[in-house]
């Protein structure tokens, strides 16, 4: 063999090998689509303890977050969905790990975040509130929480919003917003953040007197998260989230859910 084909053979061979490493790593994350459909069964993470969003009735995931998975999926083609417990703190890693396919669980969509992992469309609004005991008649907003005991839920953006914008509190973290409300309510905290509608069903469901005090700390839109470059994935979930919206089927979804709110209004302009 000449000099020249063997230096033309060594080309060809260091091509073939930088196509497949770079080719491999983003057909992982560009063919989800294909690959859930295929199997017929898409992995959905949630907290199952984020009530009215998601959580466990009767042993069984429900609430806001497991109808609109159960409808995406039908509406993508995919014949199961397969809901994985997880929490706030492991999602994104969960998702580059394919432990799960993707997360529909109140995600709020950051800059931080999408670094990580892709979003799809908002499919979901929230706002941040105090939740005070049932008698509390001094807290009113977040300049009263200096040096108070506040409690939020690890790795969500309450608690995020709590260490950047409260100075002097005495942050306590706890797995869900129920243990939060609870603590509250047995006056072994001061006050929680948690969704303003989360907040109140839990509060009438578990009988807590704790109630809402002062505005909306802080607005929130959610999205549902997966890998980063699953093109196919994302275009085929927003398209099935637009069409959600625009037959009304999201607005029943939430009715249901969430006292007679209707998420598609509250969709309209973000």
């Amino acid at each position: 063999m000449s000099d020249f084909h063997s230096i033309l053979r060594l080309a060809m061979i260091a091509a073939t090998t930088t196509c497949l490493t770079a080719c491999g790593g983003q057909a992982k994350s560009s063919d989800l689509l294909e690959r859930v459909k295929a199997a017929g069964v898409i992995r959905v993470a949630q907290t199952q303890a984020n009530p009215p969003w998601n959580f466990l009735e009767n042993g069984k995931p429900a609430g806001y977050d497991v109808d609109v998975a159960n409808e995406l999926a039908k509406r993508l083609g995919i014949a199961k969905v397969e809901f994985v417990a997880s929490n706030f703190q492991s999602f994104i890693a969960g998702v580059q790990a394919g432990r799960f396919d993707a997360v529909i669980a109140g995600q709020t969509i950051t800059d931080e975040r999408k670094k990580q992992v892709d979003f799809s469309r908002p499919y979901q609004v929230n706002g941040i509130s105090i939740f005070v005991a049932g008698a509390n008649t001094s807290i009113n907003g977040v300049a009263d929480l200096k040096g108070k005991k506040l409690a939020v839920t690890a790795g969500t953006t309450q608690a995020a919003f709590a260490k950047k914008s409260i100075p002097g509190a005495d942050i306590k973290t706890y797995d869900n917003a129920t243990l939060g409300l609870t603590e509250v309510g047995r006056g072994r905290a001061d006050a929680v953040l948690v969704s303003r509608f989360q907040g109140a069903f839990l509060a009438q469901k578990n009988g807590l007197a704790v109630k809402p005090a002062g505005p909306l700390l802080e607005s929130e839109v959610n999205g549902i998260s997966f890998a980063k470059g699953a093109t196919a994935f994302k275009q085929a979930v927003d398209q099935a989230l637009g069409d959600m919206i625009s037959d009304g089927t999201l607005s029943a979804i939430s009715k249901k859910w969430l006292g007679g709110l209707d998420m598609a209004e509250q969709l309209k302009g973000v």
